[in-house]
């Protein structure tokens, strides 16, 4: 299975860099234009379905992404954003938060671990590499769970996660090898 993998487009707590987490903020007419862009770029790749988080600003990019071709969009929880806790809103240069992102195992308070985030996402990966063995599928998720997503796949260290981001309507591309 090849597994296109993307985050959402812009969002105004992107702009004033904020924690997003599960917070169920909306598109900025930049993130929309994102989104349209990847879609045409897109046009000509052989999508067979489209699975996004329920969060709208996931989902508004999915559905841009796909723009009337016809593919099924598939909502599912398990791609939504890393539950920050207390951090939800905050500054993303915020010390605390920096150094819980550091403990892959902690729980943020109120939160969940990335750990917990992993748990999630690669039951879901490995689900959609069984139903779509010879597919292509494209994830519309958030920046967290992309970097966890991105484990799945390649190996990297500590700091190499630490630092692992996707911008806004990025495309990565992965192979799923059928175990």
């Amino acid at each position: 299975m090849t597994l296109y993998l993307t985050r959402h487009g812009e969002t105004e707590w992107n702009v004033q860099n904020k924690i997003c987490g599960i917070t169920d903020v909306d598109l900025t007419e930049r993130g929309r234009a994102q989104a349209k862009e990847l879609g045409e770029k897109l046009r000509d790749y052989k999508i067979d379905l489209i699975v996004s988080s329920p969060l709208k600003r996931a989902l508004e990019t999915a559905r841009m992404i796909e723009g009337g071709r016809g593919v099924p969009i598939e909502v599912d929880r398990r791609l939504i954003e890393q539950d920050y806790g207390v951090y939800e809103g905050v500054d993303r240069g915020d010390q605390g938060f920096l150094d819980n992102k550091r403990c892959f195992a902690f729980r943020y308070p109120g939160g969940e671990s990335m750990m917990d985030v992993a748990h999630r996402t690669y039951g879901l990966i490995e689900e959609l590499g069984e139903r779509y063995p010879e597919g292509n599928v494209l994830l519309v998720c958030h920046g967290g769970v992309c970097r966890v997503i991105n484990t799945y796949f390649r190996d990297m260290t500590n700091e190499e996660f630490f630092r692992f981001g996707m911008g806004n309507c990025a495309l990565e591309e992965y192979e799923l090898k059928c175990r």
